[in-house]
């Protein structure tokens, strides 16, 4: 799993004022999740934020933004933005916003359920 310190720093940084966040290792990469909902992501060269569907069209127009593709399928609601695209600390702000934005009406996923013993 091949991370990018100096991106994940910066998102580090950016979420150090928020009381509930936790990392955790996903999608090749390294996850911030808060308060319990996957918000931004980070891999050797691009950041991928959960957007939400309303937000998604107008994300992909803007520089450096792809679709992520999960298995296949493209996850409406999930953008990749690459490293090139966030150098300048506006840009980075601005994704860093639109993720924390919609990671207040966001779902936290559900928790797979334990099978009983037989």
């Amino acid at each position: 799993m091949a991370v990018n310190e100096k991106l994940a720093s910066r998102i580090r940084e950016a979420l150090a004022d928020i009381k509930k966040v936790e990392e955790k290792k996903m999608f090749s990469g390294m996850c911030f999740m808060v308060n319990g909902k996957m918000c931004v992501c980070v891999n050797e060269e691009e950041m991928l934020c959960r957007v939400g569907p309303d937000a998604y069209e107008e994300a992909l127009e803007r520089p450096g933004c792809r679709a992520m593709v999960h298995n296949g399928r493209t996850m409406t609601g999930f953008v990749f933005v690459h490293e090139d695209a966030i150098k300048t600390k506006k840009n980075f702000d601005y994704w860093i916003a639109l993720a924390l934005a919609f990671n207040k009406e966001a779902k936290a996923a559900k928790k797979p359920k334990k099978k009983k013993a037989s």
